[in-house]
């Protein structure tokens, strides 16, 4: 009877190892640890992001001794995550802010130290509307100057100061001037995201903040990110601000102005 125990004890024990392997993951370890592993790897973006133009030119190399990347292109930053989770892709190339939430929220993933690149936010518009654009310019000048901006930038980033500095409209401000129409892509926390049912953000106050000085009424579009730029050169939107950094291919469509906030490009991999 004893031996009988300990050979149902040995069985129960070989079983619950199996069912231990079944379960465990499929998802190959980290191979990217640098900007240097890039080559050959398959590279998750968001769909016409900078990490998109980026990453697009480890598909051809100019050395043919280097071996071309695959990029995986999707609709939402949190799309190219979950396939990074699931072993889809290599790595993910994406904006700091946004990449510092993802992985707060997965503990498998983690940030590689060394940036991928640097860049500048800024508001996009239409060519044609210059008067616009330098009316922003004037108000994005004024809130960089009374500490404005840098009060919104803290409420959403920072342990010491987020939530602290809610931005909130001034009272008995004049809005007769029409409509100020941004298209966004609220998937891009702590720019842009949904809180509550409400789009909310850095964007989303600074937007605010400046149709307050023009004396107009903010009204938001949540759009996918590559529709952006097409939405403001057609005019149904004013502006496009959604994390946007100026680029050479951008501006062969659109107008900019000038930038409210640095930022860089960092890269997830998984943590293992």
């Amino acid at each position: 009877m004893k031996n009988m125990t300990k050979l149902l004890a040995a069985i129960c024990a070989i079983i619950l190892a199996a069912a231990a392997l079944g379960c465990s993951s499929n998802v190959p370890p980290n191979t990217v640890f640098s900007i240097d592993d890039l080559p050959g790897k398959v590279i998750g973006v968001q769909l016409g992001t900078t990490g998109d133009i980026y990453a697009s030119e480890y598909e051809e190399p100019e050395d043919p001794n280097v071996p071309a990347s695959k990029i995986e292109r999707f609709k939402k930053g949190s799309e190219a995550v979950m396939a990074l989770k699931q072993g889809k892709v290599d790595c993910v190339i994406i904006d700091s802010e946004p990449a510092k939430a993802f992985v707060a929220k997965n503990k498998d993933l983690k940030i590689l130290d060394e940036p991928f690149a640097e860049e500048e936010y800024a508001i996009c518009i239409a060519k044609d509307k210059t008067e616009l654009k330098e009316k922003i310019n004037a108000a994005l000048a004024e809130l960089k100057a009374d500490g404005t901006l840098d009060n919104i930038i803290k409420n959403y980033i920072g342990d010491d100061t987020k939530g602290k500095y809610p931005y909130v409209s001034p009272e008995g401000i004049e809005r007769s001037n029409g409509t100020l129409d941004m298209a966004t892509n609220a998937a891009f926390e702590p720019y842009e995201y949904y809180e509550n049912d409400k789009i909310v953000g850095i964007d989303v106050d600074l937007a605010q903040a400046i149709a307050d000085k023009l004396g107009m009424e903010l009204v938001i579009n949540d759009m996918d990110f590559d529709a952006i730029i097409a939405a403001v050169q057609s005019g149904k939107a004013d502006i496009g601000v959604a994390g946007m950094t100026i680029t050479e291919d951008r501006l062969k469509s659109v107008d900019f102005t000038e930038p409210y906030t640095k930022a860089k490009q960092v890269i997830i991999v998984r943590a293992n």
